[in-house]
């Protein structure tokens, strides 16, 4: 997206309430576009076949199909998948969790103030997740605490961070302590472009679409408490 083009947004909520006022808050942006509004997950799919959206705004709790089940659909596409980042009134719980597991660049509350709702549809259409070093850190803490990975989902999770490199999988494991790029820096003594190369590079091997999908493989496969924290 260029400085010139307009954030193409499509709005999916079961509540049109909810689409209203988010229609109302995110239309008033000079560069963000509102090109759609859907009440389901099978009509947000439909529509973004149709309307090709930037970013999604995606309840999760919705009837017919689900906001998850929607999100995995989209972000299924390789070529035309737009950037989805899911609504929620939780802090994290195992839907945000899957959500993002499917690939959803991160997600907001809703009751989030409506500055930063906008800024998190600007930073998604520019590549970056949404979900802070401290919201990652809290989302795997409620993951750890909940329960240990299956036995094949960690052998699973290792064998794929098996094929990094050792200074890749230091940077995966600080990525997955909920570390900024900036804190990796310092702590294994590389420059902040070389970080931001190996996390490129991370992202590509393990066809990962985020660094909150790095953190969650990190954590199926055990590694958070077994190495030493950077």
């Amino acid at each position: 997206m260029t400085a010139l083009t307009a954030i193409r947004l499509l709005i999916v909520d079961d509540d049109p309430l909810v689409r209203a006022g988010l229609t109302f808050m995110l239309g008033g942006a000079d560069d963000i576009e509102i090109v759609g509004e859907a009440a389901d997950g099978s009509e947000a799919v439909e529509l973004t076949g149709r309307l090709r959206p930037d970013v999604v705004l995606m309840d999760i709790r919705m009837p017919t199909m689900d906001g998850l089940t929607a999100t995995e659909l989209l972000r299924a596409r390789d070529s035309d998948a737009p950037e989805v980042v899911v609504l929620t009134t939780f802090h994290a719980d195992e839907q945000v969790l899957r959500a993002l597991r499917a690939g959803a660049a991160g997600f907001v509350l809703k009751d989030t103030p409506p500055a930063e709702i906008v800024a998190a549809v600007r930073r998604v259409a520019a590549g970056d997740p949404v979900l802070s070093p401290a919201v990652t850190r809290q989302l795997m803490s409620r993951v750890a605490s909940a329960a240990s990975p299956p036995d094949d989902r960690a052998g699973r999770a290792r064998a794929r961070l098996g094929t990094l490199g050792e200074r890749e999988r230091e940077v995966a494991v600080a990525v997955g302590r909920g570390h900024s790029n900036a804190g990796i820096a310092a702590s294994l003594y590389m420059s902040l472009p070389t970080v931001k190369t190996h996390v490129s590079r991370i992202l590509a091997k393990l066809g990962l679409n985020n660094r909150v999908q790095i953190a969650l493989l990190v954590h199926d496969a055990g590694l958070l408490d077994e190495d030493a924290a950077p």
